[in-house]
This record gives C-alpha cells, structure tokens and sequence, in this order.
C-alpha cells in the first residue's frame, strides 16, 4: 500500500497492510532528530504517512492597536509571544494581548482583523498533487482553536467566562476567528480540488478530569461553530480530523453525530481514556490518532517500555482499521531520543532503516 492508501483504508475502519504513523515534535526532539538522521528527511525516516500543505500568510505580522511591540514575534491576530525558557526547552508565551483593550462592540470592528485574502492559494493544488503518495492534510490543531487561540489574545480566565455567560463582545471576537479560518480553509480547499485529503482542526474539549465545558454550553456554543468545518471538509471529498486534548470519552458520541472521521491528540492518560474502552464503544465509528503517552511513557519510561505500549495500541486500537499511532501530543524536550527511534522502529514491520 501507499501511505495514502494506508491512511484512508484504515479510516475507512479496514486493515491496513500495517498501522498508519504520523508524529507531532517540539522544535528540541525535531534538532535531535535531524542531528541523529542528517540529511534524511526525518518524516521519511520514521515512516510517517501523512504529510502537510499550508497556504503561506503574506500580510505583515504585527503588534495589536496599543501595545508596547516588545515581543519577540507576533501572529496573524496581533498577539505577541516572548520566547520563555523553562526545563529542557523554550515556549512561545503569549505576552501582549491586545484582545483584552477591547470592551465594545465597535472596538471589534474596529480592530485591524486579517483577512482570508492575506494568504496564498497559488499552486496549492500541484504541491498537493506532489505528495500523491501520502496521505494530504490542510489545516491544523490551531483552527478554529477557539479557546486557546483567543485566550492568548484575550487571556484564559476571561475567555471563560465570556463562553459561559455569552458576553456579546467576547462572542464577538470569537466569531472573528472562526470566521475568518472558515472561509481561509474554504478557499483552500477550492483551490486544491480533489487533492487534499483531510481538513485538520482543533479544538481543546477536555482535560485531565473530564470535559471542559458543561453539556449544554458544549452542544449550544462548540457544536454550531465546529460543524461548518466538519461539513465543509465533507462537500469537498475530505475527511475531518479534531484535535482535542484531554478526556474527551463523554464528548464521543457527539463528535460522531457531528460525522467527524478522525479525532486527534488523543491522550491515555485520562481515566476515561482506556485506549481498549474507547476502541471498543466507538472504535468503529471514529479513526484514533495519538495514544502513545507523552506525559508518561514516552518521557520516563525505558526503551521496552515505548515498544510494550506501541505492540498494545497497535494489536487492541488497531484491529481491523480505525487508529493511526502518533505520540499523544508534540513530544517534549526531556524525551531521550532512543524512546523516540523505538517508538517508530518497533511500529515498522521490518524497523528504521
């Protein structure tokens, strides 16, 4: 099979000829890697089967209406991030947060949002085209990403409570996000016909405890927003992929009215999250990816470890299709590199090369 095939047979819930591989890296493991492989492209060398096309931004990033400008870079929103280091690697904080001057209506529309026309579509479809042999993604876990994307311009505790109690002007600024990544990935699945395969998406459900947000907020506040992605992806031939963190068990069934195919950053950690419990409730209705512990094995557990638990989820979660194995989440600087090389060799059947 080619990795293309390979993906879309097991999210068509058949087996595969083996278990799909993908990887999420913070920039230390991706150094490691590149020193440890050289001139080998580190997603070929692991056997990973998924590959990503973006559309390049072209506006000028820059600093929110009525901040300092101090930070060591800025996104498309006008947040600004201070490189941050902590134990064993560098996060981009975010530091100025310009959505919190804003306590208007017409301070919403008045701030310079970026635009669906800021980026790139040109040649979209032939790089696509390129990767025939993987399985093509568009997207990410940071669309809409409507929690941690507007916390960072906004702060966290605020953006609660503008979800929880409906405040006109958080919503406001919310629905600016989620428009403004709706119609960038409509645009690009247009210009990519036929060649992009899934619509990647994020959205942050859970937590260690259990759910986020209580039922009702879920289902009247994230499933409106959330489905126009999923049916978007659908009316242009692609599978939806959610990434969604934490203990998500009691969400499941929703995502799955909702007609989500794949459902990302799976941790099992989580009490809710036995990988066998949720394979055998949903495992046929949802393709898993993730479910290789970032927060335990991978870090702190011995090379056999890392294999113990890659035969586990690939013999109980990737019966008869439906489960791509990928690290739970980015794998973190204070992973050694053996636990990283032993993770993918042990999934290859015949090992790195």
């Amino acid at each position: 099979m080619t990795s293309k095939e390979r993906v879309l047979t097991a999210c068509r819930h058949e087996q595969p000829d083996r278990v799909p591989l993908q990887v999420y890296l913070t920039p230390e493991i991706h150094a490691m890697l590149r020193a440890h492989f050289g001139d080998r492209d580190i997603l070929e060398a692991l056997g990973i089967d998924l590959r990503h096309v973006g559309a390049p931004y072209r506006a000028e990033c820059r600093p929110g209406p009525r901040l300092p400008g101090k930070a060591d870079r800025y996104d498309v929103w006008g947040i600004g991030y201070t490189n941050t280091q902590y134990q064993g690697g560098t996060y981009p904080e975010a530091t100025e947060l310009p959505f919190a001057e804003i306590d208007s209506l017409d301070e919403v529309e008045a701030y310079p949002w970026p635009s669906a026309d800021d980026y790139d579509y040109s040649g979209l479809r032939e790089r696509a085209e390129a990767l025939g042999e993987y399985a093509v993604l568009f997207g990410g876990a940071g669309i809409p990403d409507i929690v941690n994307g507007v916390s960072r311009g906004r702060g966290m505790e605020r953006v609660l409570v503008d979800i929880m109690t409906n405040d006109p002007v958080g919503v406001a600024i919310i629905d600016k996000r989620v428009e403004h990544y709706y119609e960038h990935c409509r645009r690009a699945l247009e210009a990519a016909g036929d060649a992009i395969d899934i619509l990647a998406l994020g959205e942050d459900c859970g937590q260690q405890g259990g759910r986020l947000f209580p039922p009702k907020i879920f289902d009247e506040f994230f499933v409106p927003r959330l489905q126009r992605f999923i049916d978007l992806a659908h009316e242009h031939g692609c599978l939806a992929m959610l990434h969604s963190c934490g203990d998500t068990h009691e969400i499941m069934p929703t995502f799955i009215e909702m007609g989500l195919d794949i459902l990302d950053a799976m941790q099992p950690e989580p009490a809710g999250m036995d990988p066998a419990t949720i394979k055998r409730l949903y495992g046929d209705r949802l393709t898993f990816c993730g479910l290789v512990s970032t927060q335990q094995t991978l870090p702190h557990g011995s090379v056999e470890d890392v294999r113990c638990e890659v035969r586990e989820r690939i013999e109980v979660v990737g019966a008869g299709g439906g489960y791509t194995l990928a690290p739970a989440h980015c794998i973190q600087p204070d992973t050694p590199l053996e636990n990283v090389l032993a993770m993918y060799d042990e999934a290859l059947p015949g090992g790195l090369s």
